[in-house]
């Protein structure tokens, strides 16, 4: 059964949701190991903070959480799409419809 129109969300045009799920994602990671993003400045820098959040499981709970709270439609009850939204082949566009 379908309750988020996932095609939409990750879609081109949908820029927005794309930004703050992938913030959404890095910001517990730099935040737990003190780090702003322009600490990161070589690719070894990246390795190591990978590893480092592989191996805290902690903070993969804490990361996840986070990208998880961004799913949500916030006009909706609980986590699933509205149905007029799973019908949506892109993003609706709110100066279409003024």
């Amino acid at each position: 059964m379908k309750i988020i129109n996932w095609k939409v969300r990750f879609s081109k045009e949908n820029i927005q949701f794309i930004v703050r799920f992938i913030a959404s994602l890095l910001i517990p990671i730099l935040a737990y190991m003190g780090l702003k993003l322009d600490d990161i400045i070589t690719w070894a820098l990246v390795g190591d903070i990978l590893k480092d959040f592989i191996s805290n499981p902690y903070l993969i709970a804490l990361t996840v959480i986070n990208a998880i709270n961004v799913i949500p439609d916030p006009t909706t009850v609980g986590i699933r799409d509205s149905r007029q939204a799973l019908l949506y082949v892109k993003p609706r566009n709110d100066k279409e419809y003024l």
